[in-house]
């Protein structure tokens, strides 16, 4: 068994971190911890897990982690994660990152984007992109994953094969995503309260998202060229679920739906995480909640020559922890789906 901790369990990641974890059958999960619940029982704050786990929050302090921890999840804010990661780093401990402290590789980019010096630069270059179907082989080996944000997994996955074949323009990709509440974090907010976002559908932070450069520093990366594009994110009221809609004039106008299906076939396969639906049915985020899988299919507008791409995910499951559990398996080198394998919660 591998003995694992939860930095954060308080919050909406956290706590499906540890739901998952609870479930896993190779995993022993041997810490969790909250600065505000410290010292309350996991049940107390988290009525679900009654009778599931005798967890008793601790503080988010690497000094305080059990022997035997093999690898830690650090499911703080932005911000609060880099030196903790270092810490934990120090003491020879793997780590999955869940905040956006470690994904981008410019500090320049993380201050411009998230207001705020980068406080370890130097792990930066170490830090590898936890994207498991893109970046297999460096997850193995990691000790340090940045695991990437919802929005950007939902975009990356369908759009880096066609970037792999040299398919996306540098300029034009347009993406417009909305997202279910729970995207926003569990601390109050006026935005985010029920009579506030109920019934209600709006955009947010346009032009000045801060997954912006997360999605073109790994568009670029794979296409082999800079890479520039409108990204547009909106709240719409449900709990969980994202579900993203690109846009784009393909660099290669011979290149067909045929083509277009055989690449992603042929990148993904029939047995992943990675689901390409039959021609003609689009992805909804019902098909996926609560699971580990992202749903994507496409359409080439013949009359514009416009390829567009949708896909859905949880924006908890699949978007954060589900992926985050995908990276610990295979840095533990345990099968890939091991304690993910379980279907959507329909209704």
């Amino acid at each position: 068994m591998t003995k694992v901790a939860v930095l954060g369990a308080t919050g909406y990641t956290g706590i499906e971190l540890v739901r998952l974890l609870l479930l896993h059958p190779q995993v022993e999960l041997s810490l969790v911890s909250s600065d505000s619940r410290r010292g309350e029982k996991l049940s107390d704050a988290h009525p679900h897990f009654w009778g599931i786990s005798d967890l008793v929050f601790s503080a988010p302090d690497p000094g305080e982690l059990p022997p035997g921890v093999e690898l830690v999840f650090c499911a703080l804010p932005h911000g609060s994660s880099a030196e903790i990661v270092r810490s934990l780093k120090e003491a020879g401990v793997r780590v999955i990152d869940l905040s956006a402290d470690f994904r981008l590789k410019q500090p320049s980019k993380y201050q411009e984007w998230y207001q705020r010096t980068h406080p370890c630069p130097e792990l930066l270059e170490e830090a590898v992109y936890g994207l498991p179907e893109i970046y297999p082989q460096q997850v193995k080996a990691a000790h340090l994953v940045a695991n990437p944000g919802c929005y950007p997994t939902s975009v990356l996955l369908p759009l880096i094969p066609l970037a792999r074949q040299g398919l996306l323009p540098e300029k034009g990709v347009v993406v417009d995503s909305k997202s279910g509440v729970s995207g926003a974090g569990r601390s109050p907010a006026q935005g985010f309260h029920f009579p506030e976002c109920n019934e209600s559908f709006k955009a947010y932070r346009v032009a000045s998202h801060q997954h912006t450069p997360e999605m073109e520093q790994e568009l670029s990366f794979n296409l082999g060229s800079k890479l520039n594009l409108i990204f547009t994110p909106h709240l719409v009221p449900v709990n969980r679920g994202i579900i993203s809609t690109s846009y784009l004039l393909l660099n290669n106008e011979a290149v067909g739906e045929k083509e277009l299906r055989n690449i992603l076939v042929d990148f993904y396969g029939e047995t992943g995480f990675v689901k390409l639906l039959k021609p003609g049915v689009f992805p909804e985020t019902r098909w996926v909640k609560g699971a580990n899988y992202c749903h994507i299919n496409f359409r080439l507008d013949e009359r514009t020559g416009t390829v567009v791409m949708v896909s859905a995910l949880d924006n908890l499951v699949k978007g954060a922890a589900g992926q985050a559990v995908q990276n610990m398996n295979l840095m533990m080198g345990l099968p890939e789906k091991t304690g993910l394998t379980h279907s959507a919660l329909v209704p």
